[in-house]
C-alpha cells in the first residue's frame, strides 16, 4: 500500500461547526495551558473513540480531563443536552444539534473545536512531550492518507454496499472497493507491526476505530458471503487484535455502548452478515478493562 498516492482523494467527512486551534502563544486565542482544556466524548461515537485512544495514549488525564457524554445521544436531533449549553454560550442563538466530540476551554466556558483530526492533533503537539509521538515529524501526509483511505475506502464503501433500496451493481462496486482497500492494507502490513512507523502513530490509532466500526456496525447490513469476504485477511485483523489488547484501545471499547448507539440511530434493514462476527472483541480486550 502506498499512501502517496492518497493524498488526492477527497476528505468525505462533513465539516464540523468549530474549527479552534490550541496554539503555542496568546495571538493564537487559545494557546497551550495545561488543565485549561476539557475534553467531552462518549466512546461509543467513532470520533469520540479515536479522541479517547490518544489521550490515554498521550497520558493526559491531568493536562486535559474528560467529561464523559452519554452513551446515546439524549436529544431528538441527535446531539446531548448536556452540551447545549457550551454550545448556546459559543454562537448566539445556537439552533443546531450539540454533537460530540468538544474540546473546550475552561477560561471561557466555550467551545474550541469539535473537529476530531485537529483535536488529536493539538494534543499531541502541544501537550504530548512523552515517548508517544502520534503525529511524529514528516508523517503528515502520511497519516492524512490513511484517514482518507478509511474515510473513502472502508467507512463509505461498507455503508453504500450494505444500503437497502440501491441496486445490486452499486452495492456490488462498493464492496469490490471495501475489498481492494482491505487487500491493500493487508499487503501493507506484511512484517509490519504498526501501519506507517515503528511505534504507534495517529494512522494506527485511526484504522483501529475504523475496524472496529467495520466489525461492530456495517457488517450488520451485509450479506454473510460479504461478511466472510471482508475477514478473509488475516494479517489486518490480527493486528486490529493486537491493538485490541493494548489498554490505550481495549479499555475504551464498549461493545454494548456500540451496539445502542447504532440500533437507536440506524433505519437500515439487518442482513445474514449479523450472525458473522469478525473478531471476538470482548476476549480481547478482557484482560484491559
Amino acid at each position: 500500500m502506498s499512501v502517496t498516492p492518497l493524498a488526492s482523494v477527497p476528505a468525505t467527512r462533513p465539516a464540523p461547526a468549530f474549527r479552534g486551534r490550541i496554539g503555542q502563544d496568546a495571538r493564537s486565542g487559545h494557546y497551550a495551558v495545561p488543565r485549561r482544556y476539557r475534553l467531552h466524548l462518549s466512546p461509543t461515537c467513532p470520533d469520540g473513540l479515536r479522541i479517547a485512544v490518544a489521550h490515554s495514549l498521550l497520558g493526559l488525564d491531568d493536562v486535559c480531563p474528560v467529561t464523559s457524554l452519554g452513551v446515546v445521544p439524549d436529544c431528538p436531533d441527535g446531539g446531548h443536552s448536556a452540551l447545549r449549553p457550551l454550545y448556546e454560550a459559543s454562537v448566539h442563538r445556537y439552533t443546531g444539534a450539540a454533537v460530540g466530540p468538544v474540546l473546550s476551554d475552561d477560561w471561557s466556558g466555550r467551545i474550541v473545536s469539535t473537529h476530531a483530526p485537529d483535536i488529536t492533533r493539538d494534543l499531541s503537539r502541544h501537550f504530548g512531550g512523552g515517548t508517544t509521538a502520534l503525529y511524529p515529524r514528516g508523517a503528515e501526509s502520511e497519516i492524512e492518507a490513511v484517514e482518507r483511505l478509511c474515510a473513502r475506502g472502508i467507512e463509505q464503501a461498507a455503508q453504500r454496499a450494505g444500503t437497502a433500496g440501491v441496486g445490486p451493481g452499486e452495492r456490488d462496486a462498493a464492496l469490490a472497493e471495501l475489498l481492494e482497500t482491505l487487500g491493500a492494507l493487508e499487503r501493507w502490513l506484511v512484517g509490519r507491526e504498526f501501519l506507517i512507523r515503528e511505534q504507534v502513530t495517529g494512522a494506527d490509532v485511526d484504522l483501529w476505530v475504523t475496524l472496529v466500526q467495520l466489525d461492530t456496525v456495517h457488517r450488520h447490513h451485509l450479506d454473510a458471503a460479504a461478511v466472510h469476504r471482508i475477514a478473509d485477511h488475516p494479517l489486518l485483523w490480527a493486528y486490529a487484535r493486537r491493538l485490541a489488547a493494548h489498554p490505550a484501545f481495549g479499555g475504551h471499547l464498549d461493545l454494548d455502548g456500540i451496539a445502542r448507539r447504532h440500533h437507536s440511530r440506524c433505519r437500515g434493514l439487518e442482513a445474514a452478515g449479523s450472525a458473522v462476527q469478525i473478531l471476538d472483541w470482548a476476549t480481547h480486550t478482557a484482560q484491559v478493562h
